[in-house]
Parts: structure tokens; sequence; C-alpha cells
């Protein structure tokens, strides 16, 4: 099928009346113009003469004339009952006109600012990932894809004029009232639909939250290791970030206050820390508390993948524990239903309601609107909840497919232990293993034997702290992960043996 623009028929072309040159001259000129530079690509169908002619108020003729003489230099062809193309092959004073300009005119020379060079470097690879073991990737075959085509169909068959205009920078407000019934159920996480801001994704959250929160410069504490989405959006925002170790407790408060005192803001990921794993204590989460409110200071609790523990009951939010306002809590749709959706939201103390709101208006404005109220309906009518089980139980299977397969592959090699929560486990190296590698050699190892496992060094300010590899398992079937789990057996062993135990 050829190329059309009829789809969007009006062309970047400008007359002016006062030129002595005629005005279909001016067109011809710029058509050519636009076939050079291949905005105008060979075989795409131009505007009819007539169409072209009253988008910008010029006689047909004027058209015709410029089309014929595109014709007769061999810049388009024509076809009877078709319409009028771009040429495939060009002529050939054309082709030597463009091969003779100089290279790189249009390249750009300037260069980006030191903020700029440091978040590119924070920016993670995007090349080629295999399906085991990457951690944090929900499963998206089990997602009730009808039922979320059904209630997008609803909202979108005669949407109500908000969701056109789109002013609210708090979000769809049936959105905020089904999240925040939602909270109060699931994670005590004491707050009204007005301390609801949605946002796309929580790492803009935590963007937002820097903004609002912190001047240029000012020291955050994070969790040493962290995920790296939190260190570029604090570094996006200005903030210098101050990693603090994490040990079987949560993070190290008292370490925290020795290293910056000052510290305006601590982002921490209490209910399961990334990537170890590890729960916040009561008494850590208390001392946190305490330190807030001692030095005026904010905590931002990140509650990622909270939905998903599956033994025990299910631990109350730092935020509930909160009685001095000094939580921001932190939540996303992406490990619960699917990385694209891009929402998730902060929940603010209310006297920040408001500083938060007009913050977000100078800087984007609102959220996109058009799946939050399938979201909203989503919510309200049990499906949401409904899947959260499914997947629990459907990940909880998955986790006991991953030790087995850990038990009979990986005896030497690494050591793993189950996780009460989350999508993925920490493998660590062996003491003969990392006599022979380091995680981030492991990792590369592994990568050539078609297997995914992030190195916990790579999450770390202190690499010779953390020696490990991250097992993702949420979205890999358990053939699969039976299948990853001997490559990587494979990709470890010196002897390079198939097999280790299959018995």
């Amino acid at each position: 099928m050829a190329k059309t623009v009829a789809d969007n028929p009006v062309l970047p072309l400008a007359f002016d009346r006062s030129l002595p040159e005629p005005l279909h001259r001016q067109l011809y000129d710029q058509l050519c113009a636009l076939i050079l530079a291949g905005r105008l690509p060979p075989g795409i169908r131009l505007p009819s003469s007539r169409t072209l002619a009253a988008d910008h108020g010029v006689s047909r003729n004027t058209v015709v004339s410029a089309y014929d003489q595109l014709l007769a230099e061999g810049y388009v062809t024509g076809t009877v009952g078709s319409g009028t193309y771009v040429s495939n092959i060009l002529p050939d004073d054309l082709l030597s006109a463009r091969a003779s300009e100089p290279a790189g005119q249009h390249a750009t020379h300037g260069e980006p600012s030191s903020r700029g060079r440091r978040l590119q470097a924070m920016a993670p690879k995007r090349d080629r990932r295999h399906q085991a073991f990457l951690a944090g990737v929900p499963d998206l075959e089990s997602f009730p894809f009808d039922q979320w085509a059904r209630l997008l169909n609803l909202a979108w068959r005669r949407p109500d004029r908000t969701l056109l205009v789109g002013n609210d920078p708090g979000g769809y407000a049936p959105l905020r009232r089904a999240i925040a019934a939602y909270l109060w159920t699931a994670r005590a996480v004491r707050c009204t639909p007005e301390q609801v801001i949605i946002v796309a994704g929580a790492q803009q959250g935590i963007g937002l939250a820097a903004n609002v929160l912190l001047d240029h410069g000012d020291p955050v504490w994070i969790e040493d290791p962290s995920y790296s989405g939190v260190r570029s959006a604090l570094a996006g925002a200005g903030a210098k970030t101050v990693p603090i170790q994490v040990d079987g407790q949560g993070i190290d408060v008292a370490e925290g206050e020795r290293q910056s005192p000052d510290a305006r803001l601590v982002c921490v990921t209490p209910s399961h820390h990334f990537p170890l794993g590890i729960t916040m204590s009561l008494g850590r989460r208390l001392e946190l508390l305490d330190w807030a409110e001692r030095r005026n200071a904010w905590i931002l609790e990140d509650d990622y993948d909270s939905e998903f523990r599956y033994a025990g009951r299910p631990l109350a939010s730092l935020q509930g524990l909160d009685r001095s306002g000094r939580v921001i809590y932190a939540g996303s749709f992406s490990k619960v239903m699917f990385p694209s959706l891009r929402l998730g939201y902060l929940v603010v103390p209310p006297g920040m309601v408001e500083v938060f709101r007009q913050v977000r208006t100078a800087l984007d404005d609102h959220p996109p609107s058009i799946a939050q109220p399938a979201l909203a309906r989503f919510i309200d009518e049990g499906h949401f909840a409904s899947h959260i089980r499914r997947m629990r139980r459907l990940y909880g299977a998955r986790q006991e497919a991953l030790l087995d397969a850990a038990d009979r592959y990986w005896k030497g090699l690494l050591d793993v232990e189950p996780d009460d929560a989350g999508m993925h486990l920490v493998a660590r190296l062996s003491n003969a293993v990392g006599r022979r590698m380091n995680d981030r050699e492991a990792s590369a190892l592994a990568f050539d034997h078609n297997v995914t496992c992030q190195p916990l060094s790579g999450f770390a300010a202190r690499t010779d702290l953390h020696q490990g590899l991250a097992l993702g398992y949420a979205a890999i079937p358990e053939d699969e992960i039976e299948a990853g789990a001997r490559r990587l057996a494979e990709a470890l062993d010196p002897a390079g043996r198939p097999a280790l135990d299959v018995s």
C-alpha cells in the first residue's frame, strides 16, 4: 500500500504575494525543498490539487502549474485516478547536490550541563533482556485485559468534560477516592482523597516531592543499596544524595545522623527493601519518625510492591504510624498491573496539599487522563483486589519453583533464601564462586548464557558489602525458571557441567 498524507493533508507551506516571484514558483520551490529534506519521502502521495489549493488559499491552477513542473523534472509521478506521488528515483542532479552537502552541517555542537551528564550516566541500559531472571517485571499474561478494555471503552464512549480538559493537578477525583479507600483498608494509610496526588509513576512522584521539599544541594539520605530510579529522580531535582547503609532492621538512622545530620529528606522502602528484601523493624520505624520530627525533616516512603506478601499479615505503612505529618507516601500501579500504565500516586500531609498541587501545576500541569477513569472503576468494582489475589498465588508458586531449582542446580554456586514478599530473590555468591569472580562478572557470564540477573553491587555505593544477584521470578513461567536455572549453573560452574542434579 502506498504511503499517504491523506490523514494529515496540510503541508508546511507559506506564500508571500508581495514578492515578484509567482505563486506557482513559490509552491514549486517549497515542495522541492520538502522532497530534498526527506520530509516528503519517496512514494508518499501529495494532497490533491483541489485540497492543497483550498488549504492555502491559492487557485487550483497555481497548484496544477507547480505539480506539472515537478512532474516534468522527475520529482513526482502521476497516476490517473490515483494521485500524485513523490518519485522513488529522484533526478541525478538532485542526488549529487544532496551528496555534496557538507556532512554534519545540522549537527548540534553544544554541550550538556554537568547535571545532564550525571543523569545520562544514571540512565539504565536499554539493551536486550532475557526473560529469566529480570527483576521487577510483573506477569503480563495473567492481566485481565478484557475487563480493562471494557472499562476504557465505558469511560471514553461519552467522556465527562473534566476528563477532556484535565485541569485538576491532583488527578481524577474518583480515582483519588478509590485509592484513598484502598490504602486505608490494605495498608493502614490515613488519608483523605484530597491528600492523594496522581503522578506518572513513583519516580515522577519522588521528583515532585524533592522539588517541593528541597533546595538545590540539600542532602538526602538514601538506602545503600537502593533503586537507581530514586537516585536519578533526586539528582534531577538538584538534591545531594547521601548513601546510608541498610542492616537487618532497615536504614541505619544513627549512621545517617553521623554522616549527614542536616539532611532534609530520607527515601526508604520500609515494607520490602529493594533489592535486599529486608523489612524495617518497628523499632527502626519509630526511630526514623522521631528523627524526622526532631530535625524538621521529611520521610518519603516508597511502597513499591507491598501487595505481594506470601506469609504473615501485611505490614502497616510507616505513614500510618506518623503523628507529626512528616511522611510522604508513594505508590505505583506499574508492578501490580503493567509498566506502561505509568500511573502512581503520592499521599501528602494535609498541610502540604496545596503547595504540592501548585508545584505540580508549575511543572507539568496535570497527569494524563486516558487511563484514570478506567483505573478508578477497576478498583471500585473489585477487579484490582481480585487481580492482586491471583498474582499472590501465582508469584508464591513461582518463588517456590525458583527455590526448588536453586536447590537442585546451584549448590556450591549460589546461596538463596526465601522471602515472605516481593517479586525477586537475592542470591549470594558462594565462597567458591566469589574467589573467582565478582557479581558484575557473574552477571556478564549469565547474560552470555541467555540469563539476566542484576548484580547487587550495581545498586550500592559500598560494592564490597553487597555481592550477589537479584533474581526476578514474577513474570517467568515455571518451565522457563527451570531452564534459566540450568543455564545460570552452566555460566557459573568452572567445569561447564550442563546439569548439577536433575533427579
